[in-house]
């Protein structure tokens, strides 16, 4: 039986912890970040969990994660 192919657009947005949640970035980090305080530009360097309802499809989609 042949290998399922991982779909690379969500390999790359999305990350899979330990016990399997499903992490993405904040959004609107690219530029335009002069403007906003010091702590909204530290809270989006963090990662935001993806919603459960979400996770279910995101983990078909990256067949080969834990």
């Amino acid at each position: 039986m042949p290998k399922i192919k991982t779909k690379k657009a969500a390999a790359k947005k999305f990350t899979i912890t330990k016990r399997r949640k499903v992490l993405r970035r904040h959004t609107g980090q690219n530029h335009y970040n002069s403007k906003e305080t010091g702590k909204a530009g530290r809270i989006k360097k963090k990662d935001l969990r993806v919603f459960r309802t979400e996770e279910k499809s995101i983990l078909k989609a990256l067949p080969y994660t834990n």
